[in-house]
């Protein structure tokens, strides 16, 4: 529904959610994380769609979570401790729903992508934005270290470069943003909905299956050791070849013909 604080729209095998709150810039409020998780939630279990895309309405991405909210949580007992841990906790979970997502998310970036905003650009799988965006882990210029958007910071880009923009609070360009690996692409704002696009289909037309065991691989092998990563994806690959429809796709290849995927 159009009041609603986020919105679903699926085309094919895409599915795009879409942060509906534009007058607060579509921060991460706590009826935010809870629309994000819900729909998550659903997508893991659909099994029709093979990408997500996550976009903002309005003139920013997401600016990052609701001080107006948070700043009115130090009205309890403990000043907020309590309601400030159950914040960070829910959108740390929300966070690894999207890392754990069958499907691969792509965050489609304009305007303004700031600290746990740019958070999460940099845990979604992959990114476009458009070429005037720009990106900042800024908490620290109102005296709040962006710790928790730190996390998915430095397994995107370099440590050195994270520290900076983690200490100084600078922004990055997109032409920035893409140079340091923070996103993929780069598009001229009018073509950033059609780039996007271009991406996902390009993906959603690929083998469902063997995009979904490439996914967990993925992250799995990154937090092991270089030994621990090639025998566990040894195994992961040689299961992924007893899949009668990856041989279906071998034979295909073969054959050069285009393969016609069931799923």
């Amino acid at each position: 529904m159009e009041g609603d604080i986020l919105l679903r729209e699926d085309t094919g095998a895409v599915a795009t959610l879409t942060l509906n709150n534009p007058g607060k810039l579509n921060a991460l409020s706590n009826g935010m994380l809870d629309a994000l998780q819900a729909q998550l939630d659903a997508l893991a279990a659909d099994g029709s769609i093979r990408v997500v895309v996550i976009r903002g309405e309005g003139r920013a991405f997401c600016a990052g979570h609701d001080l107006r909210e948070m700043t009115a949580a130090r009205e309890a007992d403990d000043g907020g401790q309590a309601a400030f841990e159950a914040l960070f906790n829910k959108c740390s979970k929300m966070m690894m729903s999207i890392v754990n997502l069958p499907q691969p998310v792509i965050a489609q970036v304009h305007g303004i992508a700031a600290a746990a905003g740019c958070q999460l650009v940099a845990t979604c799988d992959l990114a476009v934005a458009a070429s005037d965006t720009r990106f900042g882990v800024n908490g620290v210029n109102i005296g709040l270290f962006c710790s928790t958007p730190m996390v998915a910071l430095t397994r995107n880009i370099g440590r050195k470069k994270a520290f900076e923009l983690l200490t100084t609070g600078d922004f990055l360009t997109a032409e920035q943003a893409e140079n340091v690996g923070l996103i993929n692409h780069a598009a001229a704002p009018e073509k950033l909905e059609s780039a996007t696009r271009d991406l996902a289909e390009k993906i959603a037309g690929k083998l469902g299956p063997a995009v979904r065991i490439g996914k967990r691989a993925f992250y799995e092998q990154a937090e092991m050791t270089m030994a621990e990563a090639y025998a566990h994806t040894g195994k992961v690959i040689a299961a992924n070849m007893m899949r009668p429809d990856t041989a279906k796709g071998i034979e295909a290849f073969l054959d050069k013909r285009t393969p016609e995927w069931d799923q």
